[in-house]
Order: structure tokens, then sequence, then C-alpha cells
């Protein structure tokens, strides 16, 4: 597949492919078709035969060039499952066309620091399981890690001791860098209520603060989280920006690991 879209890749030889799904040509009439002198043309067509897109048929003196249909289908169906692919993850770039969107509009407002304190979030979700079972994914690390990271990027630490003045630490890793998060646990009362601090360090820095509920329900568990964001940096806009479709994603992390678990 890698050959073909190579070959495919160039203009003149996307023409030739085309000059010859009408029927087998000449490299004389192919050159004089597109305009393009016969080494050109010739040397085009190689490619595309090493591509095994064209075969040629040696008449005499001329050389006939035919265009194969079985690896064009092939690459057809290739290019079916992308588009299938891409279409089943649509949610995914609207998700970043709205966080474009978010970041224009802080970017606005981010004319001076602390610019963004005082902002909140409320985040709601209702989870198939009891409440001791998500306090554990909250509190426990490796279970912690199992959820709490965005798309793209790898949980590096992921801490919360659930005691007053126990540790907060949640730090990720991707291509671009890292990025690290510290703070302390002010509540943990088993199994319903945890509040703590998080502060983004670096000079894109925020810290948010927590408040965790977990309330029995029918159902298994509703989960509450609000979060107010103080000492805002006007570089932590990009951060800013995305802490409601990340936050989004990661409790939908939390709800797909719960219900499979």
């Amino acid at each position: 597949m890698e050959r073909i879209a190579a070959a495919l890749g160039d203009a003149a030889r996307w023409r030739l492919v085309e000059l010859l799904a009408e029927r087998p040509r000449s490299v004389g009439e192919l050159a004089e078709l597109t305009g393009l002198r016969q080494p050109q043309t010739t040397k085009h067509l190689q490619t595309l035969a090493r591509a095994g897109l064209v075969a040629v048929f040696p008449l005499g003196q001329r050389r006939v060039y035919a265009l194969e249909a079985e690896p064009l289908a092939a690459f057809a169906v290739r290019l079916g499952e992308l588009a299938d692919a891409t279409a089943a993850h649509a949610d995914e770039r609207d998700v970043l066309a709205r966080y474009r969107a978010a970041v224009e509009a802080d970017t606005a407002a981010a004319d001076r620091d602390r610019w963004a304190d005082g902002r909140t979030f409320a985040f709601d979700r209702l989870l198939p399981v009891p409440r001791d079972v998500v306090w554990r994914h909250w509190t426990d690390p490796d279970l912690l890690a199992s959820w709490w990271v965005p798309p793209s990027m790898t949980v590096t630490t992921c801490v919360l001791e659930p005691e007053p003045g126990g540790r907060a630490v949640v730090a990720y890793r991707d291509a671009d860098g890292e990025y690290r998060s510290e703070g302390r646990v002010h509540t943990a009362d088993a199994p319903g209520h945890l509040v703590f601090d998080l502060a983004v360090t670096g000079p894109a820095s925020f810290t948010g603060h927590y408040d965790l509920e977990l309330t029995p329900d029918p159902a298994g568990t509703r989960l509450r989280l609000g979060l107010r964001i103080t000492a805002t940096t006007v570089e932590a806009v990009p951060f800013i920006a995305g802490i409601e479709t990340g936050w989004g994603q990661v409790l939908d992390n939390l709800t797909e690991v719960l219900t499979k678990g």
C-alpha cells in the first residue's frame, strides 16, 4: 500500500493513471496527452509499474501500458477502511474543535495574571458500582493511574493519600513534554468525601481546588466533582481551556474502567 500511495502521490503519475483507466496507451500517446517529454513519461510509467499499478506490453518498436485493476481495488478498499475509521472517531475531532474554540476565547480574556481565578467547574457521573469501589479507584495509586490519564498521555506518578495532609501528585508525559501537579489532601472521609488541591508547576501554572463527593444511588454511586481555580498565570490558557473537555474525558475513562471491572 505504501508503494501505491507514493506512486499516486505525484500529479503527473495520477494523470497517467486517469488516462490508462480509459484504455491501454503507448508511451508516445501518453506523452502527447500529458505534455510531458517521452523520457519523463517513461520514468513515471516505470514507477507505476514497480508499484504494480501498470503492466507493459512491448509491441515491436512500441511499448503499450495498461492499468492493473486489482491493486487499485485493494487500495480503494484500504482508503474506505481509513474513511470508516475516521468517521467512527469523529467525536474526537469535535473535541479538538471545541478545545481550539476555548483556547481562542481564553486567550482573549487572559490579559493579566489571575485572570481565571474563581472560575468553577462541576462534573456529575452515575457509576455502576458501590461507592467503596469508586473510593478505591481514587485513592489506590495503581487504580487511580488506570483511569486518570488524558488521551495520548502516559501517567508517571499518580498519588492521592486519603488522609488530611496527605500528598496529592499527578504527573503525565507525552511526546511534547512532561506535566506535573502537586498539592495536599485536606479532607478524606472514606468512602464519601475527598477534598484536595493540585497546583500545576512551571510558568503555565494555576491551582485547582477539588471537592469530590460520592453518594449511594440505587444504580450504584453518584459522583459529583467540584473544581475551583486560583493563582492563574497568563501562560496557563491551554490548561484552563482544556479543563472541561479534559475532565469529561477522564471521568469517561473512570466510568469505562468501572463498567468493565
